[in-house]
């Protein structure tokens, strides 16, 4: 049995881009027993991926801003022992950072055992020396690349298989299957829509007044809406939408990541901004439209499937280009 150990602790959308990795890594090595090191916010995502034997939870993020306490000295001195409870034969760095790279470095290798990282910066993203310090083997990776192609090539040249063909994200959905999900038509409209309004940057969002004449289309349609919240100013925001569109068009209470995945697992599709939680969606193979106010879907964005779009335009996509996107993707779906 091969033991491998995964190091990407987060943001939320990087954690989602890196789950279609480990469905080839076990495609490839079925009798391969990966774990995966996450910051804890994330690690109920992480419990969800097929094939994930082990979750270990950090807090660097928290840990950073209050180094010398008695209680981060508690936390890191448990989360060493448990990162050292195990010993692997892959430690695979898959976020090219400082921190990921003392993680890595921490973490026991088996006999024989190796660290693999990237060996270079992609374009789009954070990438600091110490992730090549560490490693013994550092692999090239092409610079202009898809945030989940680069996980999935830097898993299988450092464990010496092909990257398949087909991209899967193993996120569980039983939570859709037992709600039954509504198929939607660009014709017909029954089943909920959830509108991710919110992202963790405010040059990412869509204007609100484009968001009421969406929703307004999409209500004639037949759809519900739903709203979705990860903060104050995203629940304020919600409310105003709500409130404008009608009944018909709610605010979903404050929900954890477990319970918003499943949440969403159950809407008929999603439209949303560049955001962690439309990655989500495009994980649960929900047809979905993304957003973009930059050119960046190219590397975030979702690709390989009719059922999931991405618009760009700026300053930002108008209604229509959105409204068409979702049409299309309505009648894939």
């Amino acid at each position: 049995m091969v033991k491998v150990l995964i190091v990407k602790l987060s943001s939320l959308g990087d954690v989602v881009h890196t789950m279609p990795a480990v469905q080839d890594l076990r495609a490839a090595l079925p009798d391969a027993r990966i774990d995966w090191v996450v910051e804890k916010g994330f690690a109920p995502l992480v419990q969800r991926c097929a094939g994930v034997h082990r979750v270990i939870e950090c807090e660097l993020r928290r840990w950073r801003r209050a180094p010398l306490s008695a209680q981060t000295r508690g936390e890191w001195r448990a989360f060493r022992a448990e990162l050292g409870s195990e010993a692997y034969d892959a430690v695979i760095d898959l976020q090219g950072l400082a921190k990921s790279a003392l993680v890595s470095r921490l973490a026991r290798l088996a006999p024989q055992g190796k660290r693999y990282a990237l060996a270079n910066r992609t374009e789009g993203s954070g990438y600091e020396a110490p992730t090549r310090w560490v490693a013994d083997v550092a692999i090239t990776v092409q610079p202009h690349i898809h945030a989940v192609q680069r996980a999935r090539v830097l898993c299988a040249r450092a464990l010496g298989y092909e990257v398949p063909d087909l991209t899967h994200f193993g996120l569980d959905v039983h939570a859709r299957r037992a709600t039954g999900a509504i198929k939607t038509g660009a014709s017909g409209g029954d089943g909920e829509i959830a509108l991710v309004h919110g992202t963790s940057r405010d040059d990412k969002l869509w204007p609100e007044p484009h968001w009421l004449e969406l929703g307004r289309r999409l209500l004639e349609h037949g759809h519900t809406l739903g709203l979705p919240h990860g903060s104050e100013a995203e629940r304020e925001r919600g409310q105003r939408l709500a409130a404008t569109l009608g009944p018909r068009a709610s605010v979903w209470p404050r929900l954890d990541l477990a319970a918003l995945t499943d949440r969403l697992a159950g809407c008929a599709g999603a439209i949303g901004v560049d955001s962690g939680l439309s990655h989500i969606a495009v994980a649960l193979d929900l047809p979905h439209v993304q957003i973009y106010n930059f050119d960046t879907a190219w590397r975030t964005g979702p690709v390989g499937s009719s059922r999931q779009v991405s618009v760009f335009a700026q300053p930002a996509p108008d209604v229509d280009a959105v409204q068409q996107a979702w049409r299309e993707v309505s009648w894939a779906a």
